[in-house]
């Protein structure tokens, strides 16, 4: 194994000068006092500051990391010790993982990328097998964000009658979690032996998949009380200890534009309206920034039906193995562990994707 010092991947996918005339320019308006008369502004400048500065740490980190291997590496080509080898190739592969994570977030550049997710999962044309593949994609992306470290929250879940969930709300709070995530909009489709069909048929579900970024407090986003339909009951359940015996589950309808949004996951009504709300204003603001565009009237039209022919991506598990992304012509045979949350091979290959075509706009 040879490693050359000579390796130029921080010319390639970082630029450590325009970080650091960034870091300038930012100090040099918190020096001044009239920032400071608006805090929110302030703090805001604050939080840029302190993201440059952790992306600069980061990669020196990871400059470290390659100096120690290669020192290592010289060592064992010396020694030809095979713990010291071992340990070489686990150092060469965890700081490969990490580049592979950093050249994604590098991509990762527009507004609300860094944001936290409110996700939506929807079981389409099916049945009780739509409804049973929408919970695996739940547990799918429940896996991959832990395999993040990202923190998850389940705000509002509606069970299927035999099997499975109708849908489910949930957020994922972590570093560049929506611009991860937005990669997933669309629809998933499933193809398999039903585990429901006694007759042991080969079926085909969907299920949708839709990420809005969670909005900063300092984004203004006007919503009017008396656009608001408010509604209480009690959170539904399994039964027994599960079930909330006080109406403390939330539903808010914005009547202009008909979001409906709900929040059960609290025992106290007050913390599940603030969530409510807080979805209801991500929700708001994404119908708005796409009017902006003038690329829809509203999200909602960009949905497509739940149904054939609209798929982003196909789950293949008979009569063979395959997971194969319609949009970027990605494939993988290891479906055991897509499944279990490793999705990032889709996600960088789409984020490519855009950049070639954004590239190829201009």
């Amino acid at each position: 194994m040879q490693l050359s010092k000579e390796w130029p991947f921080s010319e390639a996918i970082f630029d450590l000068d325009n970080l650091n005339r960034q870091i300038n320019a930012l100090d040099e308006e918190l020096s001044k006092q009239a920032l400071w008369d608006d805090q929110d502004k302030a703090q805001t400048k604050l939080k840029q500051r302190s993201r440059l500065q952790s992306e600069i740490e980061n990669w020196n980190h990871k400059e470290k990391d390659l100096e120690e291997i290669l020192i290592l590496g010289e060592f064992v080509h010396e020694t030809d010790d095979q713990k010291d080898l071992e340990e070489l190739v686990e150092r060469v592969n965890s700081l490969d993982q990490a580049l592979d994570r950093y050249e994604i977030e590098r991509m990762l550049s527009e507004e609300n990328d860094d944001s936290n997710a409110i996700v939506y999962i929807n079981a389409g044309a099916g049945g009780t097998e739509a409804q049973d593949w929408a919970e695996m994609l739940l547990r799918m992306y429940l896996r991959w964000a832990e395999r993040k470290g990202f923190e998850t929250q389940v705000v509002d879940i509606l069970p299927g009658e035999e099997a499975g969930i109708k849908n489910v709300t949930f957020l994922v709070k972590g570093p560049h979690a929506y611009g991860y995530l937005k990669c997933e909009n669309g629809i998933h489709r499933l193809v398999r032996v039903s585990p429901f069909d006694a007759n042991n048929r080969r079926h085909t579900s969907f299920a949708s998949f839709y990420a809005y970024p969670e909005l900063a407090d300092n984004i203004d986003v006007e919503i009017r009380d008396e656009d608001l339909k408010v509604d209480t009951f009690r959170s539904s359940g399994p039964g027994g200890q599960h079930v909330n015996k006080t109406e403390s589950a939330i539903r808010i309808t914005h009547i202009p534009t008909g979001i409906v949004v709900q929040c059960q996951n609290e025992r106290s009504q007050h913390k599940n309206k603030a969530i409510a709300m807080a979805i209801l204003r991500s929700r708001i603001y994404e119908i708005e920034k796409k009017k902006q565009e003038e690329k829809m009237n509203s999200l909602e039209k960009e949905k497509k039906d739940i149904a054939w022919g609209s798929q982003i991506r196909s789950y293949i598990l008979h009569p063979y193995k395959l997971i194969k992304d319609h949009r970027t012509k990605t494939e993988i045979h290891n479906a055991d562990s897509v499944l279990d949350g490793e999705i990032d091979p889709f996600i960088k290959a789409y984020l490519l994707f855009l950049t070639f075509e954004q590239k190829s706009d201009t």
